[in-house]
């Protein structure tokens, strides 16, 4: 078995190597041309016209384009409709394309840009939430609202009750690859496209709609992604079309890529947030009314905003049981960059929201934030599955005996009456929640952290220390897996064995430097019971699996590695049906392991196999599909179950922070995470590693500013701060969860993508805790939890005195 093994990532040796080919490592013919946008300064006017005779005048300038000169449809919105490759009438951020320059090097197309005469006629740019509320700028009608019980009747009773605010800040996804694309004009108006994209779908439907062709005529690959992080989702639309409708215009190849400023000035960031509440609880910090009011500042074009802030509102509960709750949420229109897909796609916000809540009842009660948070968890539920088995059952579609032994599960009875489950506790969008972990891996990380004795001696030192104060929180996570927009829960592959028994595929995933391409490499292996070096996974390619989703909301490995299974199932089964006959036994007497073909007391090699098999006419080639069971959504309604399963997670973080100037650092984090019966611990951990640092700098160090104009001032490394390899924690103790997942996943595993990066909220609570010991008041520390943000919050909480 190939899965389970901590192996390295495929290509860590390209990486480490400097070896990796990317978009613009992609060798290109001598006649390539290369584009660059016109932008415009002002955040919202209107666009009398342009001057451009500067520009086409330019050297190495082949042709300047405008929206009037675009052949077809001038859109690259992956929603609404809303947002033109090139402005038309009106410009809405600074930093919105107006033109496009077409020359013979980067530099030259990038110098030429510049050189354009806009005329715009300034108006008064909505920026905040506050002014986009004033004018009523919104994306729908009214707000959303969900809601369970009655948090209205239930506040007016509630012994005890507290109202507050968190403004948290957006988010730059600053992948290490920028965007990018290139498009090969073909015969017969065919376009080829290589794209930096998490989403190559996408991409080929509006290229095909911006050339005015089918999808048929455009095929879109990606072999991987220097990062993507949701930033990749949507935001290459524009840079494939454009390099397509130049290609189709001049007939040469054209290429693209954003310089690193130009891509934080175009592209989209997480969204910002305001959340208010109200809440009501009792003497024990238990919860019976809870009111939120999400505020999402979504930029100038739809995007992605609605599912986004209706995923926020979906992770409002975290990992809480809430009886009376209403959630009501305004998408709220600003004239910034178009707010987009980021890791946790909303739901970081949401859970950031809710902590604040427990840490608020905390401080007014004079409790440990844990002992709140534990008051208030779902139940842990051991739920059976419809075998009737418990917890731990194992089997999985088309498994083999061998398969069911080597994961220590019998095999499934063959009759077997599903359990009704009884009593389970409900979201606020009443999906049961049948797989609750959180109180025992909360218990084991408390215990394994020594979170009890830190806290002790962390209330000693701040007791004799008047400069140097720490704060210590764990804080839990749980996340539900799957596209809110049903639809987009499925995907394909395409599978070949050849003669030779080495095995090539392709799925609908890509790889933007997490391990999918590896974990369903290690799928394959293990179905046909190979090595892994036999296996061999190319470029995400429209024209080998065609209608993918994107490679998002942590459902890559799902997917994926289902619709390999599948592939590679159909396959060993008609090798195992050949050989069957050939050897004049039964199929369910044949045995695929350790590169080898048992057939009852014979023994062969999965190549000799794979050979007999063609040299019998036996197709060696299958597509496989999957769809995710059994979920249903009514995002209007806010009823359903959007969500497959959770997973679940823990982080206990320790920091220091200075009350002199506010500066801190994370000392140390423990987290405990549940990746299920994870299909490769070794690039699990790193995942969560990652996602813990990214959460942790989203919270603090990592600070959108834009100016009064709307012109984004923190557009380069030196003024947006990512966290570096000095801000990780001192120590930083990681360990999986080591129960499998009751869904029916691929081998139980569960997505490690997103839900990491909320356990980095763990840093920003323990920020928060620093502060309350500097005065008896709350502190009110907002995010990010920069340096003069700590400064300030420790003053709100030494003048509570």
């Amino acid at each position: 078995m190939s899965v389970a093994k901590p192996l390295p990532h495929d290509a860590a040796k390209l990486h480490v190597t400097g070896a990796a080919r990317y978009v613009d490592d992609i060798p290109t013919p001598a006649t390539t041309l290369h584009i660059a946008f016109g932008l415009s300064t002002v955040a919202a006017g209107t666009l009398n016209g342009m001057d451009l005779r500067d520009v086409t005048a330019a050297p190495g300038v082949v042709a300047v384009l405008t929206a009037a000169d675009l052949p077809f449809d001038n859109d690259v919105s992956p929603s609404n409709h809303d947002e033109p490759l090139l402005a038309t009438d009106a410009v809405h951020y600074a930093g919105q394309p107006v033109f496009m320059v077409i020359a013979t090097t980067h530099l030259a197309a990038r110098h030429a840009a510049r050189l354009g005469a806009v005329d715009i006629t300034p108006t008064t740019p909505i920026l905040t939430i506050e002014e986009a509320l004033a004018a009523d700028a919104r994306f729908e009608d009214g707000p959303r609202i969900y809601q369970k019980g009655d948090a209205t009747a239930a506040l007016t009773t509630a012994p005890q009750t507290l109202s507050g605010t968190i403004n948290i800040g957006g988010q730059e996804h600053f992948y290490l690859e920028g965007q990018a694309a290139l498009a090969l004009p073909q015969d017969n108006g065919d376009m080829v496209v290589h794209s930096s994209t998490q989403h190559p779908t996408e991409i080929q439907h509006k290229v095909a709609e911006a050339l005015g062709t089918p999808m048929h005529a455009v095929r879109v690959e990606t072999r991987r992604m220097g990062g993507g992080f949701g930033g990749k989702e949507s935001q290459g639309n524009a840079l494939a079309v454009a390099c397509a409708v130049a290609a189709a215009r001049t007939g040469r190849p054209c290429k693209m890529r954003y310089d690193r400023d130009d891509d934080m000035i175009v592209t989209g960031k997480r969204h910002d947030f305001r959340i208010d509440y109200t809440v009501g609880f009792d003497a024990t910090g238990r919860i019976s009314a809870l009111d939120f009011t999400h505020y999402t500042r979504c930029g100038w074009a739809m995007d992605l905003s609605l599912p986004v802030a209706d995923r926020a509102m979906l992770h409002a509960d975290n990992a809480y049981h809430l009886d009376n709750i209403r959630i009501t949420s305004h998408r709220l229109r600003t004239n910034t960059q178009s707010a987009t897909a980021f890791r946790g796609f909303g739901g970081p916000q949401g859970i950031v929201g809710i902590e604040r809540v427990m840490d608020h009842i905390a401080q007014s009660l004079g409790f440990d934030p844990l002992a709140v948070r534990r008051a208030n968890f779902y139940a842990d539920v051991m739920q059976p599955d419809a075998t009737g088995q418990a917890h731990d059952h194992r089997a999985l579609p088309h498994d083999t005996e061998a398969d069911l032994a080597s994961r220590g599960a019998p095999p499934a009875p063959q009759e077997s009456t599903p359990p009704q489950p009884t009593g389970l506790q409900t979201t606020p969008y009443h999906q049961p929640v049948q797989d609750c972990i959180i109180n025992a891996l909360t218990d084991r990380l408390a215990q394994t952290s020594d979170y009890a004795a830190r806290r002790a001696a962390i209330a000693d030192w701040n007791a004799t220390q008047p400069v140097l104060k720490r704060g210590i929180a764990l804080t839990p996570v749980k996340f539900g897996i799957s596209f809110t927009l049903t639809h987009l829960n499925q995907a394909g592959a395409l599978v070949h064995v050849y003669q030779d028994g080495s095995i090539h595929l392709n799925h609908g995933g890509t790889e933007m430097g997490q391990g999918l391409f590896q974990k369903v490499a290690q799928v394959a292996a293990s179905r046909f019971g190979v090595d892994l070096s036999v296996v061999k996974i190319t470029a995400t390619d429209t024209g080998k699996v065609p209608n993918t989703s994107a490679t998002a909301a942590s459902s890559g490995t799902d997917l994926n590695g289902m619709a390999v299974q599948a592939a590679c199932d159909t396959i060993r089964d008609r090798i195992a049906d050949h050989l069957a006959e050939r050897y004049q036994t039964t199929a369910d007497q044949i045995r695929f392991a350790d590169g080898q073909v048992h057939i009852g007391e014979e023994v062969i090699s999965f190549a000799q196999a794979a050979a007999s098999a063609y040299e019998n006419r036996v197709s060696l080639s299958s597509t496989g599909y999957y769809k995710t069971p059994e979920i249903e959504w009514d995002r209007i309604k806010g009823r359903g179950r959007p969500f497959f399963y959770f997973a679940y997670g823990a982080a206990v973080t320790e920091v220091v922070i200075d009350t002199l100037t506010g500066e801190n650092r994370i000392l140390r984090a423990d987290i405990l995470h549940d990746a299920g019966a994870s299909l490769n611990p070794a690039l699990d951990i790193g995942q969560i590693e990652g996602g813990y640092v990214q959460g942790a700098g989203w919270l603090t160090t990592e600070e959108l500013v834009w100016d009064a104009k709307g012109t984004l001032k923190t557009h380069a490394p030196s003024t947006y701060k990512i966290p570096a390899i000095s801000d990780r924690p001192d120590v930083f103790n990681v360990a999986l969860w080591d129960e499998p997942n009751p869904a029916q996943t691929i081998y139980r595993s569960k997505a490690v993508g997103e839900p990491p990066l909320m356990l980095g909220i763990s840093a920003f609570m323990a920020l928060s805790d620093a502060v309350r010991a500097c005065g008896d008041g709350f502190g009110d520390l907002q995010t990010p939890a920069t340096a003069e943000a700590v400064l300030t919050a420790i003053g709100k909480a030494r003048n509570a005195l």
